[in-house]
């Protein structure tokens, strides 16, 4: 079943990378509390992802983040190595917080898998 507006996100844990390497964080640590503008892309580096996604969200950031937005944050199944190497290569810098899915049950738990067989 896909998440809807209302629902109450799963209890599970996402990844970041960071300089100091894979930083967990729980669903509560990146949104109880706040307004978090969240994004999820099939994969990173792939075409349209990087050409229009993120260089979306990094063009308009600044009017996001005026409505009330505290995080933009871009999530993929990737682990959290190619997620970091992803969002330096984006130039997002702490404009976007890049989170893996790598187990894919942070997706699954919000119905948005699929198969890309």
């Amino acid at each position: 079943m896909t998440i809807k507006v209302g629902d109450k996100l799963p209890a599970l844990t996402l990844t970041a990378g960071t300089s100091e390497g894979p930083r967990p964080m729980s669903v509560d640590d990146i949104f109880k509390g706040k307004t978090v503008a969240l994004f999820a892309v099939p994969g990173a580096f792939t075409p349209t992802c990087s050409a229009k996604h993120v260089p979306g969200y990094m063009e308009l950031a600044d009017q996001i983040k005026g409505k009330g937005v505290d995080t933009i944050a871009c999530l993929s199944v990737n682990d959290a190595f190619v997620m970091k190497a992803w969002g330096a290569d984006q130039k997002v810098g702490e404009t976007i917080l890049m989170l893996a899915d790598g187990s894919g049950d942070f997706t699954k738990a919000v119905g948005l898998e699929m198969d890309a067989s």
